[in-house]
């Protein structure tokens, strides 16, 4: 813990001492990512299994095309913030506390952030029931709400005191187990002609958007793939897994833009290869729900989620996977529900440093509010299932809420990357095209959404 600690080493400073050269060839490039793979262990989980497979048991194959927009458009995005970091060694809201606009001891973007993950805290209810659920029908004598209990007191021992290298392990091992399942649930689900064929997938690509089910796709876009929680959280992995103290303070010299390049190329391949996970995750859970949940006419809704949910491997690799699918829900949601609270605690220590409540040297304070806010932020959670119980609602209500805001940290990037990039580490004109192309995509589709939910108003 905190006092245990005869010397405390602060990952946001840049001390000359930590400089170091990047790794050159992809194996040794390989071995220095991490980053993206705790992104990975927040992404895939509640969105994908809970709100991809409900969207897919709601409408079918027809919003395959939202869901493959969302896990390859936001990555561009994501990549410039992760390019900024590096080349300041700011954190992501210090990044976007620059960007012009009302403020309040911070700026809007900040305010507004905040009040996301206030709204996000009831995916994470939902992720707490979720586990419950599991946990209760394997021990049917312990109600969920003991569960949930019992999980909060996880929480809470793994992530007090708990640093970056923790995280990235347990990150690793949760990303891994139910990626590989589902993928092969839904290999198996292709041979099924009750619940897949070529022509529906198909169906799927085409840009259109599913009946009645607006709503749920745009919270899905704004879920899926990189969320604009993942878009804040990413900056401040980069940073304690060290590329912005390797890189170090700018000084101009030639070396130093060699170093910023070369850790940007590793942010990039962290970035990709992050993606090819969640992407081939997430498809395979929407399909899965697309055939095999929508084909039974099933639902997760409340108390029946897991059970609903379960199906989509029992009807394809056995009645014996229910066991397997158990242990799979448990690491999925709850490595999100550990890897979320790890990352909004930092956040939240931030804004407050970023308010003037401690200098941004004095890393014992950090540690301190990051504390508090760990047990806040586990606490409120559980607070929200218990009043609302309803899981899947829960999870939209987050996902509306990511949507919305995404359009805000594509706006502010493109701020950034023309006002307040180093000249020496700018993007190529194709790379800048491609970022800009990804944000008026995300911004045509939040326009959209707006004026279709103002014609139903009107």
């Amino acid at each position: 813990m905190i006092a245990g600690s005869a010397v405390l080493k602060d990952p946001y400073g840049l001390d000359p001492a930590d400089i170091q050269s990047p790794p050159r060839g992809l194996p040794a490039i390989l071995r220095r990512i991490g980053p993206g793979m705790i992104l990975c262990a927040s992404i895939v989980g509640s969105g994908e299994l809970i709100a991809t497979t409900a969207l897919g048991a709601q409408v079918g194959y027809t919003a395959l095309w939202v869901i493959l927009l969302s896990c390859f458009v936001k990555p561009i995005v994501q990549a410039e913030m992760g390019r900024y970091t590096i080349a300041t060694g700011e954190t992501g809201l210090a990044a976007f506390d620059q960007v012009p606009g009302p403020r309040w001891r911070v700026n809007w973007i900040v305010w507004a952030w905040a009040a996301m993950v206030s709204i996000t805290l009831f995916q994470v209810g939902a992720m707490y029931a979720g586990v419950s659920q599991v946990m209760h029908s394997l021990l049917p004598a312990v109600p969920i709400n003991a569960w949930v209990v019992l999980l909060l007191a996880l929480t809470l021992a793994l992530l007090l005191g708990g640093g970056y290298q923790r995280i990235e392990r347990l990150a690793m091992v949760k990303v891994g187990l139910f990626t590989m399942l589902t993928v092969l649930a839904a290999i198996l689900m292709t041979r099924m002609p009750q619940y897949f064929s070529w022509r529906q997938l198909l169906e799927g690509l085409k840009l259109r958007l599913p009946p009645g089910g607006l709503t749920r796709a745009v919270g899905v876009f704004g879920i899926t793939g990189v969320g604009a929680t993942e878009f804040f959280m990413y900056p401040y992995w980069c940073v304690e897994k060290g590329y912005a103290r390797f890189t170090g303070r700018r000084d101009g010299t030639e070396s130093w833009r060699a170093r910023a390049l070369g850790w940007i190329r590793v942010m990039q391949v962290d970035i990709f290869a992050s993606m090819l996970i969640y992407t081939v995750a997430t498809v395979a859970f929407y399909l899965l729900g697309a055939g095999i949940l929508h084909g039974m006419g099933l639902r997760p809704a409340a108390d029946a989620m897991i059970a609903v949910l379960s199906n989509m491997y029992t009807q394809t690799l056995g009645g014996w996977a229910l066991w397997v699918f158990y242990a799979g829900a448990i690491a999925t949601l709850y490595g999100t529900v550990f890897a979320a609270t790890a990352a909004h605690s930092r956040l939240y220590a931030d804004m407050v440093r970023l308010m003037g409540f401690f200098p941004a040297g004095d890393y014992r304070a950090r540690l301190r509010w990051r504390s508090r806010f760990v047990w806040l932020l586990t606490i409120v959670p559980a607070i929200l299932y218990w009043i609302f119980r309803e899981p899947v609602g829960m999870v939209f209500v987050g996902g509306l809420a990511q949507f919305l805001m995404i359009p805000v940290i594509a706006a502010g990037t493109l701020y950034l990357r023309h006002r307040r990039l180093p000249r020496e580490v700018r993007p190529s004109t194709l790379t800048t095209l491609a970022v800009w192309c990804a944000s008026l995509v995300i911004g045509a589709l939040m326009v959209y959404y707006v004026l279709r939910q103002l014609g139903r108003i009107l």
